[in-house]
């Protein structure tokens, strides 16, 4: 079974925690030791930011984070390098997030020259599959669960991307907001697997103090729905208020910006970023 659908069947009753950083932020070469230091600390899953120079989803906290590993020299190969090497140490889920281009840049390059794809489904006279294929398989080979590409058209996902993705176990998780509409979201629902990530606000990613009215009538929206997936809401989670407003109306909550500001706050050391993040999570 898949490390996101164990997750989540074996913890229906849990309140998860999933926290996101970008590779090669702050330093090229900490990327393991972020993720190892996560998974001892009990945190349930792991996204992990591939860095693009134009993340336009994103708020000057992770747009900064992405800035820097570009500098660092941090590639999605490295990266790939970096988590086959704890493949074997890591338990708990891997989530890739990042953008399209870098993610059809490495697959263009990483597909062996003259591959024979002829008994694959996924061939056809675009270079699309083919970089898809690439990108899944190397994501199999590192130890990731699935990816979130924020913007990944739902079209090309169903027609592109889920076939190949499908038949490596990935899971390919998309992202609602409340602009979202029902029958998109129903839609959504009906053909992903895995969770569904709940943005909580149409804004870019940033903390917020609290979840207005408007934003919490958006979860009991979601949740009167009664949706086949999980969800896990992110965007804006930085203290105890919104922690727990997101836990109580989802599976759990996603943490980016702020446990990225923290990270580069004490050098990349995890534990000591961990640390005051969850004193912060209790204020």
């Amino acid at each position: 079974m898949n490390k996101i659908n164990k997750l989540f069947a074996n913890n229906k009753d849990s309140k998860l925690l999933s926290l996101y950083f970008c590779a090669g932020c702050p330093t090229l070469d900490g990327t393991a030791d972020v993720i190892l230091a996560m998974q001892r600390r009990g945190i349930a899953m792991i996204e992990v930011g591939i860095p693009f120079s134009d993340p336009l989803a994103d708020g000057p906290v992770i747009q900064g984070a992405a800035t820097k590993a570009l500098k660092n020299g941090m590639t999605l190969r490295k990266l790939f390098a970096q988590l086959a090497a704890i493949k074997d140490e890591v338990k708990i889920p891997l989530v890739l997030m990042g953008y399209l281009n870098p993610i059809l840049h490495y697959g263009i390059e990483a597909l062996p020259k003259g591959r024979d794809l002829s008994r694959s489904p996924a061939q056809t006279s675009s270079l699309w599959p083919r970089s898809i294929e690439a990108f899944c398989q190397s994501c199999v080979d590192a130890g990731v669960s699935g990816a979130i590409i924020p913007d990944l058209p739902f079209d090309d996902y169903l027609n592109i991307v889920k076939p190949v993705a499908d038949r490596y176990d990935l899971r390919i998780t998309m992202l609602i907001t409340p602009e979202t509409s029902e029958e998109r979201i129903r839609f959504i629902d009906d053909n992903t697997d895995g969770f569904i990530y709940m943005v909580s606000s149409a804004a870019i990613t940033g903390t917020q103090k609290s979840f207005d009215e408007q934003k919490q009538a958006y979860f009991r929206r979601i949740n009167a729905m009664n949706l086949r997936n999980p969800r896990m809401i992110g965007f804006g989670i930085s203290n105890a208020q919104t922690l727990k407003a997101a836990q109580d109306n989802a599976a759990g909550a996603i943490i980016g910006s702020k446990f990225v500001t923290l990270l580069n706050e004490n050098n990349g050391n995890a534990d000591a970023a961990l640390d005051q993040l969850f004193d912060a999570l209790r204020s």
